[in-house]
């Protein structure tokens, strides 16, 4: 025979584990401290001066 559930604690069950699982994604997502934010932002600034000053200036005719 098979087992009988109750409806209402799975559905509440299912509900706390898709929950669970998006605050480990928002976590991952947001969950970096202000010193990580710090470096990767000097980071992308020191790439964009970088190719600034490789760029080559076009000769006036």
């Amino acid at each position: 025979m098979a087992e009988i559930i109750n409806l209402n604690k799975a559905r509440k069950a299912r509900a706390k584990a898709s929950a669970a699982a998006e605050a480990e994604a928002n976590r991952a997502r947001f969950g970096r401290t202000r010193a990580e934010k710090a470096r990767d932002a000097a980071e992308a600034e020191r790439k964009v001066r970088t190719l600034d000053q490789a760029k080559r200036e076009t000769p006036d005719e």
